[in-house]
Protein backbone atom coordinates (compact mmCIF):
# COMPACT_ATOMS: atom_id res chain seq x y z
CA UNK A 1 0.00 0.00 0.00
CA UNK A 2 1.28 3.74 -0.69
CA UNK A 3 0.91 4.53 2.98
CA UNK A 4 3.27 5.55 5.64
CA UNK A 5 2.65 4.70 9.88
CA UNK A 6 0.63 7.85 10.19
CA UNK A 7 -2.15 7.24 7.41
CA UNK A 8 -0.70 9.80 5.35
CA UNK A 9 0.56 8.69 1.62
CA UNK A 10 4.07 8.05 1.19
CA UNK A 11 4.48 9.88 -2.15
CA UNK A 12 2.56 13.19 -2.23
CA UNK A 13 -0.33 13.92 -4.31
CA UNK A 14 0.75 15.95 -7.43
CA UNK A 15 -0.98 16.83 -10.81
CA UNK A 16 0.55 14.27 -13.88
CA UNK A 17 3.75 15.18 -14.73
CA UNK A 18 3.42 17.81 -17.56
CA UNK A 19 1.41 19.80 -15.75
CA UNK A 20 3.53 19.82 -12.73
CA UNK A 21 6.45 20.55 -15.38
CA UNK A 22 4.67 23.76 -16.56
CA UNK A 23 6.82 27.02 -15.81
CA UNK A 24 4.89 29.45 -13.84
CA UNK A 25 4.15 32.87 -15.31
CA UNK A 26 7.58 34.78 -15.51
CA UNK A 27 5.30 37.93 -16.13
CA UNK A 28 3.29 36.84 -12.73
CA UNK A 29 6.64 36.69 -11.10
CA UNK A 30 7.63 40.01 -11.78
CA UNK A 31 4.38 41.57 -11.39
CA UNK A 32 4.34 39.88 -7.82
CA UNK A 33 7.62 41.47 -6.95
CA UNK A 34 5.44 44.86 -7.47
CA UNK A 35 2.62 44.06 -5.75
CA UNK A 36 1.81 46.91 -3.05
CA UNK A 37 3.70 49.59 -4.58
CA UNK A 38 1.87 52.69 -5.31
CA UNK A 39 4.79 54.45 -7.05
CA UNK A 40 4.73 51.92 -10.06
CA UNK A 41 4.20 51.96 -13.71
CA UNK A 42 2.86 49.00 -15.10
CA UNK A 43 2.92 47.77 -18.41
CA UNK A 44 3.90 44.27 -18.02
CA UNK A 45 -0.04 42.63 -18.87
CA UNK A 46 -1.32 43.00 -22.49
CA UNK A 47 -4.36 45.12 -22.31
CA UNK A 48 -5.33 48.51 -22.84
CA UNK A 49 -5.73 51.20 -20.28
CA UNK A 50 -9.14 52.18 -21.89
CA UNK A 51 -12.27 51.09 -20.60
CA UNK A 52 -14.65 48.60 -23.07
CA UNK A 53 -16.98 51.09 -24.62
CA UNK A 54 -20.00 51.80 -23.34
CA UNK A 55 -22.07 50.79 -26.03
CA UNK A 56 -20.78 47.31 -25.30
CA UNK A 57 -21.34 47.20 -21.79
CA UNK A 58 -25.05 48.41 -22.21
CA UNK A 59 -25.88 45.65 -24.53
CA UNK A 60 -24.30 43.45 -21.69
CA UNK A 61 -26.48 45.60 -19.38
CA UNK A 62 -29.59 44.61 -21.33
CA UNK A 63 -28.60 40.89 -21.82
CA UNK A 64 -28.74 40.55 -18.38
CA UNK A 65 -32.21 42.68 -17.65
CA UNK A 66 -33.56 40.19 -20.38
CA UNK A 67 -32.55 36.96 -18.60
CA UNK A 68 -29.72 35.56 -20.55
CA UNK A 69 -28.36 34.11 -18.24
CA UNK A 70 -29.48 30.65 -19.16
CA UNK A 71 -27.02 28.32 -21.11
CA UNK A 72 -26.84 28.58 -24.96
CA UNK A 73 -25.74 26.04 -27.98
CA UNK A 74 -22.30 25.11 -27.19
CA UNK A 75 -21.15 26.37 -30.47
CA UNK A 76 -22.68 30.19 -29.98
CA UNK A 77 -25.67 31.55 -30.51
CA UNK A 78 -26.87 31.76 -34.11
CA UNK A 79 -27.57 35.47 -33.94
CA UNK A 80 -23.48 35.96 -33.02
CA UNK A 81 -22.09 33.51 -35.78
CA UNK A 82 -24.29 35.03 -37.95
CA UNK A 83 -23.08 38.74 -36.87
CA UNK A 84 -19.21 37.31 -36.94
CA UNK A 85 -19.67 35.71 -40.47
CA UNK A 86 -20.98 38.81 -41.55
CA UNK A 87 -18.34 40.81 -39.92
CA UNK A 88 -15.65 38.14 -41.61
CA UNK A 89 -17.06 38.89 -44.86
CA UNK A 90 -16.45 42.77 -44.52
CA UNK A 91 -13.01 42.23 -42.93
CA UNK A 92 -12.44 39.55 -45.80
CA UNK A 93 -14.25 40.24 -48.81
CA UNK A 94 -15.03 36.51 -49.00
CA UNK A 95 -18.19 34.86 -47.46
CA UNK A 96 -18.25 32.88 -44.38
CA UNK A 97 -20.92 30.64 -43.92
CA UNK A 98 -22.06 30.95 -39.92
CA UNK A 99 -21.15 27.19 -39.97
CA UNK A 100 -17.59 27.65 -39.91
CA UNK A 101 -17.78 29.89 -36.81
CA UNK A 102 -17.84 28.59 -32.90
CA UNK A 103 -17.65 31.17 -30.14
CA UNK A 104 -15.73 30.49 -27.53
CA UNK A 105 -15.14 31.52 -23.63
CA UNK A 106 -11.81 33.71 -24.48
CA UNK A 107 -9.27 33.98 -27.25
CA UNK A 108 -7.29 31.55 -25.05
CA UNK A 109 -9.85 29.01 -24.79
CA UNK A 110 -10.44 29.25 -28.78
CA UNK A 111 -6.49 28.34 -28.82
CA UNK A 112 -6.90 25.61 -26.54
CA UNK A 113 -10.07 24.20 -28.00
CA UNK A 114 -8.48 24.04 -31.50
CA UNK A 115 -5.65 21.93 -30.22
CA UNK A 116 -7.47 19.85 -28.20
CA UNK A 117 -9.22 18.93 -31.60
CA UNK A 118 -5.74 18.43 -33.36
CA UNK A 119 -2.90 17.22 -31.45
CA UNK A 120 -2.42 13.70 -29.45
CA UNK A 121 0.51 12.53 -27.94
CA UNK A 122 4.14 12.83 -29.59
CA UNK A 123 2.40 15.05 -32.31
CA UNK A 124 5.15 17.89 -33.94
CA UNK A 125 3.83 21.27 -33.62
CA UNK A 126 6.21 23.87 -35.40
CA UNK A 127 5.71 27.52 -34.39
CA UNK A 128 7.19 31.13 -34.96
CA UNK A 129 8.40 32.49 -31.66
CA UNK A 130 9.01 34.08 -29.51
CA UNK A 131 5.53 33.66 -28.44
CA UNK A 132 2.81 34.31 -25.92
CA UNK A 133 3.67 31.26 -23.16
CA UNK A 134 0.12 29.88 -23.02
CA UNK A 135 0.57 29.16 -26.83
CA UNK A 136 3.75 26.97 -26.90
CA UNK A 137 2.53 25.89 -23.48
CA UNK A 138 -1.26 24.28 -25.00
CA UNK A 139 0.73 21.69 -27.01
CA UNK A 140 3.41 20.59 -24.48
CA UNK A 141 0.59 20.01 -21.88
CA UNK A 142 -0.75 17.73 -24.40
CA UNK A 143 2.15 15.80 -24.78
CA UNK A 144 2.97 17.45 -28.47
CA UNK A 145 6.14 18.46 -29.68
CA UNK A 146 7.41 21.96 -30.00
CA UNK A 147 9.77 23.11 -32.74
CA UNK A 148 10.80 27.31 -32.51
CA UNK A 149 11.55 29.14 -34.97
CA UNK A 150 12.31 32.43 -34.22
CA UNK A 151 11.70 35.78 -36.03
CA UNK A 152 14.90 38.03 -35.53
CA UNK A 153 15.95 41.39 -35.64
CA UNK A 154 16.69 43.39 -38.66
CA UNK A 155 16.93 46.65 -40.55
CA UNK A 156 15.15 48.01 -37.33
CA UNK A 157 12.52 45.97 -37.05
CA UNK A 158 11.54 41.85 -37.15
CA UNK A 159 12.11 39.60 -39.73
CA UNK A 160 11.32 35.93 -40.39
CA UNK A 161 13.41 33.52 -42.32
CA UNK A 162 10.53 31.91 -44.52
CA UNK A 163 13.12 28.92 -45.62
CA UNK A 164 14.15 28.34 -42.42
CA UNK A 165 10.69 27.59 -41.32
CA UNK A 166 9.40 25.62 -44.87
CA UNK A 167 12.04 23.27 -43.95
CA UNK A 168 11.60 22.77 -40.40
CA UNK A 169 7.59 21.79 -41.51
CA UNK A 170 7.74 17.96 -42.71
CA UNK A 171 5.75 15.45 -43.17
CA UNK A 172 6.00 14.22 -39.48
CA UNK A 173 4.70 18.02 -38.54
CA UNK A 174 0.91 17.91 -37.59
CA UNK A 175 0.24 21.55 -36.71
CA UNK A 176 1.85 24.94 -37.71
CA UNK A 177 1.53 27.99 -35.63
CA UNK A 178 1.04 31.63 -36.55
CA UNK A 179 0.60 34.73 -34.08
CA UNK A 180 0.46 37.79 -36.63
CA UNK A 181 0.78 40.71 -35.11
CA UNK A 182 3.02 38.52 -33.16
CA UNK A 183 3.02 38.87 -29.21
CA UNK A 184 5.53 40.32 -28.02
CA UNK A 185 7.44 41.30 -31.21
CA UNK A 186 4.61 42.49 -33.28
CA UNK A 187 6.14 41.05 -36.14
CA UNK A 188 3.52 40.65 -39.06
CA UNK A 189 3.35 37.98 -41.88
CA UNK A 190 3.13 39.24 -45.25
CA UNK A 191 0.82 37.71 -48.06
CA UNK A 192 3.43 36.45 -49.57
CA UNK A 193 4.47 33.92 -47.25
CA UNK A 194 1.07 33.13 -46.32
CA UNK A 195 0.85 31.99 -49.73
CA UNK A 196 3.84 29.46 -49.44
CA UNK A 197 3.13 28.76 -45.93
CA UNK A 198 -0.55 27.63 -47.19
CA UNK A 199 0.82 25.70 -50.43
CA UNK A 200 3.36 24.09 -48.69
CA UNK A 201 1.32 22.56 -45.93
CA UNK A 202 -1.73 21.65 -48.15
CA UNK A 203 1.28 19.50 -50.06
CA UNK A 204 1.96 18.11 -46.83
CA UNK A 205 -1.59 17.85 -45.18
CA UNK A 206 -0.48 20.10 -41.97
CA UNK A 207 -2.52 21.66 -40.30
CA UNK A 208 -2.75 25.82 -39.22
CA UNK A 209 -3.77 27.40 -36.69
CA UNK A 210 -3.36 31.22 -37.24
CA UNK A 211 -3.80 33.03 -33.96
CA UNK A 212 -5.33 36.29 -35.33
CA UNK A 213 -6.02 38.04 -31.90
CA UNK A 214 -4.16 41.63 -33.36
CA UNK A 215 -5.24 41.42 -36.65
CA UNK A 216 -7.08 44.68 -36.35
CA UNK A 217 -4.10 46.32 -35.02
CA UNK A 218 -1.74 46.63 -37.72
CA UNK A 219 -0.31 50.05 -36.83
CA UNK A 220 0.85 53.22 -39.37
CA UNK A 221 -1.27 55.90 -40.92
CA UNK A 222 -3.40 54.33 -43.06
CA UNK A 223 -3.11 51.00 -42.29
CA UNK A 224 -5.60 48.20 -42.98
CA UNK A 225 -5.74 45.10 -41.37
CA UNK A 226 -3.31 42.76 -41.21
CA UNK A 227 -2.91 39.71 -43.68
CA UNK A 228 -4.87 36.82 -42.96
CA UNK A 229 -5.16 33.38 -43.96
CA UNK A 230 -9.11 33.13 -44.38
CA UNK A 231 -9.29 35.06 -47.92
CA UNK A 232 -6.85 33.03 -49.29
CA UNK A 233 -8.17 29.85 -47.77
CA UNK A 234 -10.64 27.32 -49.28
CA UNK A 235 -13.45 26.48 -46.60
CA UNK A 236 -12.26 22.98 -45.98
CA UNK A 237 -8.41 23.82 -46.25
CA UNK A 238 -6.47 22.18 -42.76
CA UNK A 239 -6.94 25.76 -41.34
CA UNK A 240 -8.14 27.16 -38.22
CA UNK A 241 -8.09 31.11 -37.12
CA UNK A 242 -8.63 31.51 -33.58
CA UNK A 243 -9.39 35.13 -32.39
CA UNK A 244 -10.99 36.96 -29.87
CA UNK A 245 -13.12 40.56 -28.59
CA UNK A 246 -9.96 40.82 -25.99
CA UNK A 247 -8.01 43.52 -27.45
CA UNK A 248 -9.29 45.77 -30.49
CA UNK A 249 -12.88 46.08 -28.77
CA UNK A 250 -11.21 46.37 -25.51
CA UNK A 251 -12.76 43.51 -23.77
CA UNK A 252 -9.50 41.76 -21.90
CA UNK A 253 -12.06 40.84 -19.16
CA UNK A 254 -14.89 39.77 -20.84
CA UNK A 255 -13.49 36.55 -22.53
CA UNK A 256 -15.07 35.91 -25.78
CA UNK A 257 -13.25 34.56 -28.46
CA UNK A 258 -14.19 32.71 -31.22
CA UNK A 259 -12.97 29.79 -34.08
CA UNK A 260 -13.22 29.71 -37.81
CA UNK A 261 -12.34 26.06 -39.19
CA UNK A 262 -13.55 23.95 -41.50
CA UNK A 263 -17.33 23.07 -41.25
CA UNK A 264 -16.46 19.56 -40.98
CA UNK A 265 -14.93 20.37 -37.76
CA UNK A 266 -17.95 22.09 -36.15
CA UNK A 267 -19.91 19.26 -34.25
CA UNK A 268 -16.72 18.11 -32.90
CA UNK A 269 -15.48 21.69 -31.44
CA UNK A 270 -19.29 21.57 -29.82
CA UNK A 271 -18.15 18.45 -27.91
CA UNK A 272 -14.93 20.03 -26.76
CA UNK A 273 -16.65 23.52 -25.59
CA UNK A 274 -19.37 21.07 -23.86
CA UNK A 275 -16.22 19.64 -21.74
CA UNK A 276 -14.60 22.95 -21.31
CA UNK A 277 -16.90 25.36 -20.58
CA UNK A 278 -20.19 24.78 -21.88
CA UNK A 279 -20.93 27.56 -23.92
CA UNK A 280 -20.02 31.48 -22.96
CA UNK A 281 -22.53 33.60 -21.44
CA UNK A 282 -25.38 34.45 -23.08
CA UNK A 283 -25.52 37.81 -22.38
CA UNK A 284 -21.42 38.44 -23.02
CA UNK A 285 -22.69 37.40 -26.45
CA UNK A 286 -24.90 39.74 -26.20
CA UNK A 287 -22.03 42.58 -26.02
CA UNK A 288 -20.18 40.84 -28.77
CA UNK A 289 -22.85 41.75 -31.08
CA UNK A 290 -23.14 45.32 -30.01
CA UNK A 291 -19.10 45.31 -30.42
CA UNK A 292 -19.28 43.52 -34.48
CA UNK A 293 -22.12 46.63 -34.87
CA UNK A 294 -21.26 50.18 -33.73
CA UNK A 295 -17.55 49.23 -32.32
CA UNK A 296 -15.64 50.44 -35.75
CA UNK A 297 -15.11 53.86 -34.72
CA UNK A 298 -13.56 52.56 -31.10
CA UNK A 299 -10.83 49.81 -32.68
CA UNK A 300 -10.61 52.95 -35.34
CA UNK A 301 -9.18 55.20 -32.41
CA UNK A 302 -7.90 52.83 -30.58
CA UNK A 303 -5.05 52.18 -33.53
CA UNK A 304 -5.00 55.70 -33.98
CA UNK A 305 -3.52 56.06 -29.95
CA UNK A 306 -1.68 52.73 -30.72
CA UNK A 307 0.25 53.83 -33.92
CA UNK A 308 0.92 57.11 -32.21
CA UNK A 309 2.15 55.11 -29.10
CA UNK A 310 4.47 52.92 -30.60
CA UNK A 311 6.06 55.89 -32.43
CA UNK A 312 6.75 57.96 -29.80
CA UNK A 313 8.15 54.89 -27.13
CA UNK A 314 10.10 53.84 -30.28
CA UNK A 315 11.62 57.13 -30.98
CA UNK A 316 12.50 57.62 -27.21
CA UNK A 317 13.91 54.16 -26.31
CA UNK A 318 15.98 54.48 -29.31
CA UNK A 319 17.17 58.14 -27.87
CA UNK A 320 18.36 55.99 -24.51
CA UNK A 321 22.67 54.86 -24.89
CA UNK A 322 22.97 51.19 -25.42
CA UNK A 323 19.11 50.37 -26.35
CA UNK A 324 18.43 48.34 -29.62
CA UNK A 325 14.12 48.63 -30.21
CA UNK A 326 13.30 47.10 -33.39
CA UNK A 327 9.78 48.91 -34.53
CA UNK A 328 6.57 46.77 -34.37
CA UNK A 329 4.51 46.49 -37.22
CA UNK A 330 1.25 45.76 -35.09
CA UNK A 331 0.22 44.96 -31.87
CA UNK A 332 0.40 46.79 -28.62
CA UNK A 333 4.20 45.65 -27.51
CA UNK A 334 7.79 47.16 -27.97
CA UNK A 335 9.96 44.44 -27.57
CA UNK A 336 13.58 45.93 -26.54
CA UNK A 337 16.63 45.02 -25.10
CA UNK A 338 19.57 46.79 -23.16
CA UNK A 339 23.35 46.10 -23.53
CA UNK A 340 25.24 44.53 -21.27
CA UNK A 341 21.72 42.92 -19.39
CA UNK A 342 21.40 39.50 -20.95
CA UNK A 343 19.52 37.86 -17.74
CA UNK A 344 15.59 39.56 -18.51
CA UNK A 345 13.84 38.11 -15.27
CA UNK A 346 16.71 39.61 -12.68
CA UNK A 347 16.79 42.80 -15.11
CA UNK A 348 13.10 43.27 -14.90
CA UNK A 349 13.26 42.71 -11.11
CA UNK A 350 15.96 45.76 -10.96
CA UNK A 351 13.60 47.70 -13.19
CA UNK A 352 10.63 47.22 -10.50
CA UNK A 353 13.51 47.92 -7.16
CA UNK A 354 15.06 50.67 -8.65
CA UNK A 355 13.30 52.50 -11.76
CA UNK A 356 9.57 51.74 -10.31
CA UNK A 357 9.31 50.78 -14.03
CA UNK A 358 7.17 46.99 -14.49
CA UNK A 359 8.30 45.25 -17.87
CA UNK A 360 7.65 41.67 -18.92
CA UNK A 361 10.70 39.76 -18.61
CA UNK A 362 11.68 38.46 -22.31
CA UNK A 363 12.39 34.87 -21.20
CA UNK A 364 8.96 34.62 -20.57
CA UNK A 365 8.52 33.85 -24.64
CA UNK A 366 10.53 31.54 -25.20
CA UNK A 367 14.85 30.92 -24.72
CA UNK A 368 15.04 33.56 -28.08
CA UNK A 369 13.29 36.44 -26.10
CA UNK A 370 15.70 36.04 -23.37
CA UNK A 371 18.05 39.14 -22.75
CA UNK A 372 14.98 41.12 -23.90
CA UNK A 373 11.84 42.86 -22.32
CA UNK A 374 8.51 43.73 -23.34
CA UNK A 375 6.54 47.49 -22.80
CA UNK A 376 3.09 47.15 -23.49
CA UNK A 377 2.20 50.73 -25.18
CA UNK A 378 -1.70 50.67 -25.29
CA UNK A 379 -1.17 53.67 -22.16
CA UNK A 380 -1.54 57.35 -21.73
CA UNK A 381 0.94 59.40 -23.43
CA UNK A 382 2.02 60.71 -20.29
CA UNK A 383 2.84 57.20 -18.53
CA UNK A 384 4.91 56.55 -21.43
CA UNK A 385 6.95 59.90 -21.28
CA UNK A 386 7.72 59.45 -17.12
CA UNK A 387 8.16 55.59 -17.53
CA UNK A 388 10.88 56.58 -20.73
CA UNK A 389 12.39 59.22 -17.90
CA UNK A 390 12.74 56.30 -15.34
CA UNK A 391 14.21 54.26 -17.83
CA UNK A 392 16.98 56.83 -19.14
CA UNK A 393 17.83 57.47 -15.44
CA UNK A 394 18.32 54.06 -14.45
CA UNK A 395 20.39 53.18 -17.84
CA UNK A 396 22.42 56.32 -16.87
CA UNK A 397 23.06 55.38 -13.50
CA UNK A 398 24.14 52.40 -13.92
CA UNK A 399 26.34 53.17 -17.10
CA UNK A 400 28.12 56.28 -14.27
CA UNK A 401 28.61 53.36 -11.74
CA UNK A 402 30.63 51.03 -14.31
CA UNK A 403 32.60 54.02 -15.17
CA UNK A 404 33.62 55.41 -11.45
Amino acid sequence: MNRIANGRPAIPPQARQPVADLPASKIREIANAGFGRTDLLRFWFGESTRSTPEVIKQAAIAGIAADETFYTHNNGREDLREALSAYLARLHTARFDPGRVTVTSSGVSALMIAMQALLSLGDRVVMVTPIWPNVAQIPQLLGAEVTRIPVRSEAGGWALDLDELLAAITPATRLLVINSPGNPTGWTISREQQAALLQHCRRLGVWILADDVYERLLLGEGAGNAPSFLPIADPHDRLISSNSFSKAWLMTGWRLGWLVAPPELFTDLGKLIEINTSCAPGFIQSAGIAALAEGEPHVAALKADLTQNRNRLIAGLRAIGGVEAPSPEGGMYAFFRISGHPASVELARRLVAEAGLGLAPGAAFGPEGEGWLRWCFAAGQGALDEGLARLARWVSDRQAEEHS
